[in-house]
């Protein structure tokens, strides 16, 4: 254990964690000693590393981004990851630090240590699998809706969605001859899908549950991983962006995810009236996302062509596209039009 005024153990940005100091860290936070092991993962947010003692047994240690989220809602995280761990369902929960609790504190950046699992993405669903993803979904939105976070992110267009908005068009990366068609643009979207999302049920979900996101253990079963984007929203968010098409191309896949859902927890079937609309806030919540990276790196590297005037106009089409295809409604779920 080294001693705590050590300066390795105060790191004050990302540029200071260098292998000594990251494996210092997790030594003293662990009260374990730690082989050379310090292996960089790709990571656009946080700093993610692979660690092992000397034992042998490998950790993922996470770095996060400071002034990205607080300390209430990274709190939020582990807590819900220890809430399913409990219940045994597969998610990898922080592993608890010499000091009882699972969020730590090196300098001013907040980190977490996480048990080492393997296993592999899934390339493509069978039966079996949507039911599992059914199944596995159903009893994490049963702990999900026991209680709400303290400090989490509140997904509606009211809310999340607007306030992304507020955000592209104040960073300065909108050009000033597109600003007032992207604020008229997705207002009139937020208008539109507003009433969609009254008295729908809101709780602690994944909030970014691609196929990325899922890992499958041979002899185990399927993993849920990365809850950083954990919000408060529809269950349905934790589902539409598995589905190979659109709702009304993707019945065959609905039904077995509802079936092992079912298992569960009861699937609000005029949820899915939400999945054009959630996809829309998606493209928002992702020029947000990309524009944050831009003001706190001076970077991205996610597109290439980012905050150019081409690349804002693709998205305004993309986004009068996406409204149109809400205006039609050819996926609500209200009597004669419902897809079930």
């Amino acid at each position: 254990m080294m001693d705590a005024r050590d300066p390795l153990l105060h790191p004050d940005s990302f540029q200071d964690l260098n292998p000594a100091c990251i494996l210092a860290v997790v030594e003293s936070a662990l009260g374990i000693s730690c082989s050379n092991l310090c292996r960089s993962y790709n990571s656009y947010i946080n700093r993610v590393f692979e660690i092992a003692d000397t034992l042998g047994d490998g950790m993922v240690v996470k770095f996060y981004r400071p002034g990205r989220w607080s300390g209430r809602a990274l709190q939020d995280e582990h807590d819900l990851l220890l809430e399913l761990a409990a219940e045994e369902i597969p998610v990898l929960a922080p592993l608890p630090l010499v000091d009882g609790q699972t969020l730590g504190k090196a300098g001013k950046i907040h980190f977490a240590v996480f048990p080492k699992k393997g296993g592999r993405l899934i390339d493509e669903f069978n039966d079996d699998l949507w039911s599992a993803v059914g199944r596995l979904l159903g009893r994490m939105h049963m702990v999900g809706a026991r209680r709400m976070p303290q400090d989490r992110i509140r997904m509606h267009p009211a809310q999340s969605t607007a306030a992304q908005v507020d955000f592209i068009y104040r960073c300065g990366l909108l050009p000033s001859d597109l600003q007032s068609a992207y604020v008229r643009t997705t207002r009139q979207l937020i208008q539109s899908i507003q009433p969609l999302f009254e008295h729908v049920e809101m709780i602690r979900i994944h909030g970014d549950c691609h196929s990325g996101n899922l890992i499958h253990r041979p002899g185990e079963s399927l993993y849920v991983l990365d809850f950083d984007d954990m919000a408060v929203g529809p269950p349905i968010q934790d589902l539409w962006m598995l589905l190979p098409g659109a709702p009304e191309e993707s019945l065959v896949e609905l039904d077995l995810f509802v079936e092992g859902y079912e298992t569960f927890r009861q699937f609000d079937r005029a949820g899915l009236r939400l999945i054009e609309p959630l996809r829309a806030m998606r493209f928002i919540h992702y020029h947000a996302w990309c524009a944050h990276q831009v003001v706190e790196d001076g970077e991205t590297a996610l597109i290439p062509d980012f905050g150019t005037r081409s690349y804002w106009q693709r998205e305004l089409e993309d986004l009068e596209d996406q409204r149109q295809r809400i205006a039609k409604g050819s996926f609500l779920v209200d009597g004669s039009k419902t897809i079930f």
